[in-house]
């Protein structure tokens, strides 16, 4: 799926979960996802729009998060993100800037 949508020419590797045995927001998988790409989580963010699995996963690495909202409200009290897009594209903007 991601070699043909054409996503591997614009990231350094991936992490699919069945292969890993683990899911977010386990931390197991984000480990794993930095060691693919031969990165450590050390300024990483997560970007995702589930608020369980990609916004607590953040927040139990202890990185930065953008939660791509779609125009829903937030609604979890256990963590927060750290920032809220509307869209994809807005939250990957705001990282690339902030990460300047």
């Amino acid at each position: 799926m991601i070699r043909n949508a054409g996503l591997d020419t614009l990231v350094r590797g991936w992490v699919i979960s069945e292969k890993a045995g683990h899911k977010k927001p386990a931390p197991e998988i984000f480990l794993a996802a930095a060691a693919t790409t031969g990165a450590s989580l050390d300024g990483a963010w997560v970007i995702g729009d589930s608020p369980r699995a990609d916004i607590a996963g953040a927040d139990g690495i202890g990185v930065r998060s953008v939660w791509v909202s779609g125009g829903r409200p937030w609604t979890e009290t256990d963590y927060r993100p750290t920032l809220v897009a509307d869209d994809t594209a807005s939250a990957i903007h705001h990282v690339i800037r902030t990460s300047r």
